[in-house]
């Protein structure tokens, strides 16, 4: 992690100090321990004067949280002087009574108590944590934690390229962008698509090859002399120069009916090498549905996110159907089959991807935009290991819970037909991310 964290430990003399300076040291160590770049005090600071000395020493603008441990109990006078000088977000720590049946020696979680009722009353972002730093649950939660507000960091640097306006009627492609930055700190950039079209076309042969030299990688069979795979190489050709030019992190391309009538291709191909090579991209020129598989692909480590339509119910194995026309990033094939290519299905143009996704668990995610603003929508699941239910990708997904239910409930609340989807169970995050950023969070889980 790049972040910065702020361990402050804190503390009053008239607590068993001793104590609590054990305490600290084990936390320092195993904070360091992450992997993450920690500013903290030699020691316990026992006033709001000396915790005050110590932040103006430092420098506050690119901390990304501020980790405060109530080594034992302190008044909110400590926490409010924390959040006047540093804006990150709080992680409020507080540890267990280091015996009990006599005095109480540190009473830290009153300390943590009280800090987190300041926090709240204040409308700062925090979170809760409780145990020592040897608990293979704190260390756990932690990472967890500092996962979410990397990525928040990551969202504030997140620009999407969007090609082509969505489709007619396709509103829940669209987006506030001003909205949209304010929130999430994401930032549109809106590209050409005739202009793309055209430029891609001037492209000569050595420029462009390589694009089909990188799909034959993975791509089983691929013919390079068809036309729509060159086609195909042309366009991702000339966005690749547009992500770099732009620094893009994803793309929202309106992929039909253009593709078809003016280029001659399917979008489906390049969708999936970007995808594939870290640059998420949604078809329909969805943005919400780009930032979706972005968020995943950033809390799963990197892994490739897909994007589908629900498109099937089955009852009797409590699943739903994930589909599109032939988008889907290489590593996400079944290995018994691997990422074949395929026409699409109803333009008959390629060239597109067709296979079924792989087995396994899965999140599925939506960030959703309604006229009240941003919520996320939360799944869990299990993709099965079925055939190929339609031409084009899909994978089949058993749900954790009553499949009627969820349906139903999703259609009453209005989610937008788009769902993300990653091979990682990143259900606790997504969660916490709902938290720190204030949005309504509906989550379709077991627990």
């Amino acid at each position: 992690m790049s972040m910065k964290v702020l361990y402050l430990p804190i503390g009053r003399k008239t607590f068993d100090l001793e104590a609590g300076e054990i305490q600290r040291k084990k936390s320092s160590e195993m904070l360091n321990e992450l992997g993450i770049e920690v500013i903290q005090p030699e020691g316990i600071l026992t006033s709001p004067d000396d915790l005050n000395d110590f932040l103006k020493a430092i420098a506050k603008d690119d901390i990304g949280v501020s980790i405060y441990q109530s080594v034992t109990f302190a008044d909110g006078e400590f926490v409010e002087t924390l959040i006047k000088q540093v804006e990150a977000p709080v992680m409020v720590w507080s540890i267990r009574e280091p015996s009990i049946n006599g005095r109480l020696r540190l009473n830290s979680l009153t300390g943590g108590n009280s800090t987190s009722h300041v926090l709240k009353c204040a409308k700062h972002p925090y979170s809760f944590l409780f145990g020592n730093p040897e608990e293979a649950q704190i260390r756990g939660r932690l990472k967890k934690y500092l996962k979410v507000q990397q990525m928040i960091q990551d969202l504030k640097q997140f620009k999407i390229g969007v090609i082509g306006e969505h489709p007619p009627g396709f509103f829940f492609s669209g987006t506030d962008e001003e909205m949209l930055q304010k929130q999430l700190g994401v930032e549109v950039k809106s590209v050409d698509l005739m202009k793309a079209f055209e430029e891609s076309k001037k492209l000569s042969e050595g420029e462009w090859e390589h694009a089909i030299d990188r799909a034959q990688q993975q791509v089983i069979g691929l013919n390079r002399n068809d036309e729509t795979v060159q086609r195909f190489a042309q366009f991702t050709t000339y966005v690749e120069s547009v992500v770099n030019q732009e620094n893009l992190s994803g793309l929202a391309i309106r992929c039909w009916p253009e593709f078809f009538n003016e280029l001659g291709a399917a979008a489906c191909s390049t969708l999936s090498q970007f995808t594939e090579d870290g640059i998420v991209s949604s078809c329909e020129s969805d943005i919400h549905g780009s930032v979706s598989m972005f968020i995943l692909q950033q809390l799963s480590g990197g892994k490739a996110p897909y994007l589908g339509d629900m498109v099937h119910v089955n009852e009797a194995s409590n699943s739903v159907v994930f589909w599109h026309c032939g988008a889907g990033a290489y590593s996400l094939a079944h290995p018994d089959q691997g990422a074949q290519p395929g026409v699409h299905p109803n333009r008959k143009l390629g060239f597109t991807m067709e296979f079924g996704l792989k087995p396994g668990q899965v999140t599925m995610f939506r960030v959703s935009y309604t006229p009240d603003g941003y919520r996320l929508l939360i799944m869990r699941g299990n993709a099965l290991d079925t055939p190929k239910r339609f031409n084009g990708t899909s994978v089949e997904v058993e749900l954790e819970t009553e499949i009627n239910d969820t349906l139903y409930s999703l259609m009453e609340e209005g989610f937008e037909p788009h769902y993300a989807l990653v091979y990682e169970d990143v259900v606790e995050e997504l969660v916490e991310l709902g938290r720190q950023l204030d949005l309504e969070t509906i989550v379709y889980t077991k627990d």
